[in-house]
């Protein structure tokens, strides 16, 4: 009896534990966001007369209508046709190629994947001087266009990684019965691997959605005009020239990261289940 209660006092503790450290985690990640929201709302003097941390007096939304009106729709589109093309590649060419890496026994499988995974540790900024010149060599400079083949490559390692791992823990009794039905391996994949990776494929998605919507060391490098240009640069360019009106530059931060957390709150479950998915055999 007294080693069960010890045991219940331990569950509680460690649950209380848990729970104080998970209200702390959520103050520090939420109250920025609250405070960029709260403060995009006032008028251009209010933060520096009231206060940050003090409520808005009024909710001006000017700021918003002023943003909408410029030119943020058009940063807009280009990192959704951005992010659009190049996850839709980077997923595709991921899977084609962790297929034969996870199912396939062949002489240079573990080379090539090691080969893939040693390029995770490769860092972007000592490719942007040779993938610029690339670049302007092939007219793709200044053009949305020129984005799209370096978010796919320096994606594909990591998406290969997790993609490779993921396709191992499926079932081989899956395509062995498949193959007995007369299933040729491009039907397998396309019928049978690409669906059962469907978890796996969705937390590529959120990374990688992530990570490129975000991006902005390329985004500046091989872009010049405003118009071909991406949302993390909407930010540089709205701040140099709304350098004085704070409320105005917390307006674009906040409409800029929103589509990422309506993103996430409504695909979370899945992002769960990829990174759970196959942690468990049997």
């Amino acid at each position: 009896m007294e080693s069960v209660m010890k045991s219940k006092i331990k569950k509680v503790v460690y649950w209380g534990i848990a729970f104080l450290l998970a209200t702390f985690y959520l103050l520090i990640s939420f109250l920025p966001f609250i405070f960029m929201v709260l403060n995009s709302f006032k008028e251009k003097f209010e933060m520096l007369v009231s206060g940050v941390f003090k409520l808005p007096e009024a909710f001006y939304i000017d700021n918003y209508k002023e943003v909408l009106a410029g030119s943020f729709g058009r940063f807009f589109g280009n990192s959704v046709l951005v992010l659009a093309i190049s996850l839709t590649v980077l997923l595709f060419v991921s899977a084609c190629a962790s297929y034969p890496l996870a199912r396939f026994k062949f002489k240079w499988a573990r080379p090539i994947y090691a080969l893939i995974v040693a390029c995770m540790s490769i860092p972007i900024h000592i490719t942007l001087i040779p993938v610029f010149k690339m670049t302007q060599k092939i007219g793709l400079y200044d053009s949305v266009w020129a984005m799209i083949g370096p978010y796919i490559a320096f994606g594909v390692p990591i998406s290969v990684f997790i993609l490779t791992s993921f396709m191992k823990e499926i079932p081989r009794e899956i395509e062995e019965s498949a193959e007995i039905d007369g299933c040729n391996k491009y039907h397998m994949f396309f019928r049978m691997i690409l669906p059962l990776s469907k978890p796996g494929l969705s937390t590529l998605a959120i990374y990688n959605g992530v990570n490129m919507w975000n991006e902005f060391s390329f985004a500046y490098t091989l872009t010049q005009s405003a118009e071909n240009r991406t949302l993390p640069l909407a930010v540089w360019e709205f701040q140099g020239q709304y350098s004085m009106n704070t409320p105005m530059i917390l307006a674009v931060l906040t409409l800029t990261v929103l589509p990422m957390i309506l993103l996430f709150i409504f695909a979370q479950d899945k992002l769960v289940k990829g990174m759970t998915a196959g942690a468990v055999k049997g």
